[in-house]
C-alpha cells in the first residue's frame, strides 16, 4: 500500500518525510486553504521537494467538465510528470474524466461515498478512487467497508483502477486497509505520527539504554564505549 501525505504545510510535509517511507502528497481546496497562500506557490513549493517521482494530487474545481478540463491542463503543466487531477465523482465529473484519459492526464477520481461511484469512475479512466472513510462513517455507514468493497470491485471487474482511501481518524482504519491489500491511503502528518506512537514502544527503548549505560557509562553507545 502506497503511503501519502495528505497535508499542504511544507514544514509538515518536511518532517515526515524526514522519519518515514513516504510516496507522495495529496492535497484539497480545503487544505490550501488553510496554508494562506496561493495555491500554485504552495503546490510548486511542495512538488520541488517531493521530486519528480513522488505523486502529487491536485484537485479541480469547477462544476462544469470543460472547467474542470481547462484546469486539468494547467495543474499538469505547472506541476509536471506524476500529478493526479482530482475530479469529484459527479456527472460533470465523469464527462471530464472521459476526456482527461483519452488526453493522458492522470486523474483521481475524488468525493467518492459510494462503490458505483467509484466503478463509474474506474471505467472514465481514473488512476485511482478515493473514497472518504471516516466521512462515510458519519453518514451511518462503514467507511472501511465500503473501500473494501470497492478495491473487490475492481479486482473482479479487471479494472487497473486504485483505492487511495482518504479522511481517517486513526491509525486502525489505516492498518485495516494495509492487510486487505489496499492500493494507497492519504493520512494525516498527526495519523501518521501516531503508527508508531506507543508508550509501550518508548518504554522498551528507555530500557535498552538504561540497561547498556548500566554496564558501560551515561552517553556510551555502540560508537563510543
Amino acid at each position: 500500500m502506497k503511503l501519502i501525505i495528505d497535508d499542504a504545510h511544507i514544514e509538515l510535509i518536511k518532517k515526515v518525510y524526514e522519519f518515514y517511507p513516504i510516496d507522495g502528497v495529496t492535497t484539497n481546496p480545503s487544505i490550501l486553504a488553510k496554508s494562506g497562500r496561493k495555491p500554485y506557490d504552495v503546490l510548486k513549493e511542495i512538488r520541488q521537494f517531493i521530486g519528480d517521482n513522488a505523486e502529487l494530487h491536485v484537485q479541480a474545481v469547477s462544476r462544469d467538465a470543460e472547467g474542470m478540463v481547462k484546469e486539468a491542463h494547467r495543474i499538469a503543466a505547472e506541476l509536471g510528470k506524476n500529478t493526479f487531477v482530482k475530479i469529484p465523482s459527479i456527472p460533470e465529473g465523469f464527462k471530464a474524466m472521459k476526456e482527461l484519459h483519452a488526453l493522458g492526464i492522470p486523474i483521481t477520481a475524488t468525493a467518492v461515498y459510494t462503490p458505483m461511484q467509484a466503478f463509474l469512475a474506474a471505467k472514465c479512466g481514473a488512476s485511482y478512487t478515493a473514497p472518504y472513510i471516516n466521512r462515510i462513517d458519519n453518514m451511518g455507514y462503514n467507511g472501511i467497508q465500503v473501500a473494501k468493497h470497492i478495491h473487490d470491485i475492481f479486482k473482479n471487474n479487471d479494472l487497473k483502477t486504485e483505492v487511495l482511501a482518504a479522511s481517517f481518524k486513526n491509525s486502525q482504519q489505516l492498518l485495516e486497509l494495509c492487510e486487505y491489500g489496499i492500493g494507497a491511503s492519504t493520512v494525516a502528518p498527526d495519523v501518521i505520527d501516531g503508527l508508531v506512537k506507543n508508550q509501550a514502544i518508548t518504554s522498551a527503548v528507555d530500557d535498552f539504554i538504561k540497561d547498556f549505560e548500566s554496564l558501560t557509562g551515561s552517553g556510551k553507545n555502540m560508537s563510543n564505549c
